[in-house]
């Protein structure tokens, strides 16, 4: 299951040292609904190796803010605390997938 990333949680997460993909959000937007299963199925599958999260821009302030988030989905891919790609709008598993495993 995705991790819930909130303002308050996010640097703890970082601090654990793993690769963090961080999938930007909202209850009523459209595409959001289209890739939320495949955040949580590479949730699970990749649990061990990289932290993946989802930040709620409706009950979050701080991060999209933090990030310039202006479009939802947006999905960060962060490494070291650096962002190292983004992926702005909906697209499919095996991109999404594709990244994650540039991370590693």
């Amino acid at each position: 299951m995705a991790l819930s990333i909130t303002d308050s949680n996010f640097e703890s997460i970082v601090a654990e040292g793993k690769p963090v993909v961080l999938d930007f959000w909202a209850t009523w937007c459209g595409p959001c609904k289209q890739i939320a299963p495949y955040v949580e199925e590479l949730a699970e599958e990749y649990k061990d190796r990289v932290n993946i999260g989802k930040c709620n821009v409706d009950e979050n302030d701080e991060l999209p803010a933090q990030f310039g988030i202006r479009n939802i989905p947006t999905v960060l891919f962060i490494k070291n605390g650096e962002i190292v790609d983004k992926q702005v709008g909906a697209t499919t598993k095996a991109a999404l997938q594709a990244k994650v495993e540039a991370l590693l």
